[in-house]
């Protein structure tokens, strides 16, 4: 906002205020929200695409409902960065996704009006549900509202929440933000249903002009009540299907113009008088207003900072590990036709985009879905087919039973690519991947590898298609190789002892070997040394290892991973002098570099630990 507007925006009472301004003035609103998420997003980084989208309907909300009275549950609380503008954070608003600055996502610790934690997707019906269900109980006749992305209504959890919704006899409004996006292009055939929705502008037309015209019939005595009803539906339905929301029990409003502030008032208000759970489907356009985010959505959904005249991100297609994680893989799909991708709506994040290209046939989209994804490609490994399903850190959480029941109790053989392993800095607490080696480790069949450059992650994924059974999990982190001093030229996929001689050990894994090997050269300048086991293959400590590292003065292990089931914790029931540095809680927003150096994780602070107690 310009510094003039912004100190008027500011001497409002928020949100209350924004019901006393006049269309015209909201349309100024709108515009100067646009250019603040532009500015601050190509600084700062976030999500750009879905706020864009959702300027209006956040305004609309907020004119309509009175948070925080009335709960507005965001779903992905990353499209909410309006909501939090319009509820008195504009001024903090600089600092967003900034270490002790605004959340990225919604948080009810941040703001009374964010009512639920909402990082990963599909959540939001459900959550609504039971707050919609306690309001009820507690006599507080206050609405509900779900905001949903279309592709975020792919995910199973928002079936299950619609499913018992329809019928609840809540006040619970659920709006369908339909932008034909999730964060890649939306598939399935929820998304064509959803398609074919926006494009009959004349359903809405036409059921309002034919509901009217039968509410004006004459109704005689209850007998001729029931019957003229009956023809009335079907009158109704012999004109235009009934939606698949109205069969679960919803009222349907919409299509709606999303980016139409008095038609999208108008829905909200009949919504809420309906005092019953009801769907307002509104069609937006992701990345609205800003014209490289409009052409290429997908691009801007998640962007780091970019130059805002040019629109030229730190999008850019450099190597990082999930783009040699995609070449490697399609360079062996080449060779060998077993070979099958899945993503769940993440092509790009995962970087199976070139897999995608050359290997379509094989290639399986299956929207918002781990869980399915993971049963999908037991089914498929039950065929003989080798399935690779590249996924997020902290999405994978999501498909623990399917791991367990359609995976590792058959000892099927697939391979999991684990995106984004280990802190991820910006996007905070929910998208840290910090978990998984400590989940995966508590299941039968699984071998883990956590490579630390890339030589040794296409070792791996080899390693782990062809040489291994089971589930085989290769995690890497976020971003890029960088340079490590200490490097053997022999590629190894079990482990590697680097040994000096010393009677002090460090064991560690993944990205933490290069902190370990600054904290080493460090040492080496005050004539102190240490031996490091680098581990790649997280399962490779046997006996034989376990007595040689017994056989140290002092063992340290630095681990960024969740303490609890961790691979320090199990080495420590052996090893019990060893000294661990994990992780122990969850890890708030923050640079990745000053993650690790909070967490005691960084090749500094790894120096000064050692430095003063060897």
């Amino acid at each position: 906002m310009t510094k003039e507007y912004e100190k008027k925006f500011n001497r409002l009472n928020l949100p209350g205020d924004l019901k006393k301004l006049s269309y015209e003035q909201c349309r100024i609103l709108c515009k100067e929200i646009r250019d603040t998420l532009i500015r601050t997003v190509s600084e700062n980084g976030g999500h750009l695409s879905s706020n864009l989208g959702t300027v209006e309907l956040s305004l609309a909300l907020h004119r309509v409902f009175n948070s925080p009275k009335d709960k507005l549950v965001w779903d992905v609380g990353h499209q909410s960065y309006t909501h939090k503008i319009l509820t008195g954070r504009l001024k903090d608003f600089s600092t967003l996704r900034q270490e002790n600055g605004l959340s990225g996502f919604c948080k009810p610790s941040e703001s009374e009006h964010d009512a639920f934690v909402s990082g990963h997707s599909s959540n939001s019906v459900s959550a609504a549900l039971g707050i919609a269900t306690a309001m009820k109980l507690n006599g507080d006749e206050h609405h509900t509202v779900a905001v949903i992305g279309d592709g975020a209504a792919t995910g199973g959890l928002s079936f299950e929440g619609l499913n018992n919704a329809g019928k609840s006899n809540t006040n619970l409004i659920v709006v369908l933000n339909y932008n034909e996006m999730s964060i890649s292009k939306n598939v399935g055939a929820i998304a064509k249903y959803l398609s074919n929705f926006r494009t009959k502008e004349s359903y809405k037309k036409t059921k309002t002009i034919v509901e009217r015209a039968l509410d004006r019939i004459p109704i005689i005595g209850q007998p001729v009540k029931n019957t003229l009803k009956f023809s009335k539906d079907t009158i109704k339905n012999s004109i235009f299907r009934t939606t698949l929301f109205e069969d679960l029990g919803f009222e349907f409003v919409g299509p709606v113009d999303g980016h139409n502030l008095a038609e999208l008032e108008d829905s909200l208000k009949k919504a809420k008088k309906m005092r019953k759970p009801v769907v307002v489907q509104v069609n937006t356009i992701k990345g609205k207003g800003y014209a490289p985010a409009e052409k290429n959505p997908g691009e801007y959904h998640g962007v780091s900072s970019f130059e805002l005249k040019t629109g030229n991100p730190d999008v850019s297609k450099c190597d990082s590990y999930s783009t040699i994680f995609g070449c490697e893989l399609s360079r062996l799909a080449d060779k060998d036709k077993r070979i099958c991708a899945i993503t769940a709506a993440m092509k790009y994040g995962t970087g199976l985009d070139k897999f995608a290209k050359s290997h379509n046939d094989r290639f399986f989209d299956v929207g918002i879905a781990e869980e399915h994804a993971l049963t999908f490609a037991g089914g498929l490994a039950s065929m003989g087919k080798l399935p690779v399903f590249a996924v997020y850190s902290s999405f994978l959480q999501r498909g623990y039973d399917q791991l367990i029941h359609d995976l590792s109790i058959s000892n099927l053989h697939a391979l999991i690519g684990i995106d984004r392993a280990g802190i991820v800095g910006e996007d905070g607490v929910t998208h840290q991947g910090i978990f998984d080696v400590s989940f995966l480790s508590t299941i039968p069949n699984v071998t883990i590898y956590s490579p630390s450059n890339y030589d040794e992650l296409r070792a791996c994924i080899t390693k782990g298609l062809y040489d291994d059974s089971g589930i085989v999990a290769v995690r890497y982190p976020r971003g890029s190789e960088k340079e490590c001093a200490l490097k053997k030229d022999c590629v190894s996929t079990d482990y590697e002892f680097y040994e000096n001689k010393s009677d002090v050990l460090v064991i560690t894994y993944g990205r933490l070997f290069r902190e370990a090997s600054i904290a080493f050269e460090k040492l080496k300048k005050d004539n102190k040394s240490i031996d490091i086991l680098k581990l790649i293959n997280l399962n490779c400590i046997d006996e034989k290892m376990i007595e040689k590292i017994n056989s140290y003065k002092k063992v340290y292990f630095f681990e960024e991973c969740y303490y609890n089931g961790s691979v320090s914790q199990r080495l420590k029931n052996y090893v019990h002098k060893l000294n661990v540095a994990a992780i122990y809680d969850f890890v708030p927003q923050a640079s990745v570099e000053s993650s690790l150096e909070q967490l005691g994780l960084s090749g500094d602070e790894i120096y000064k630990k050692l430095s003063s107690e060897i």
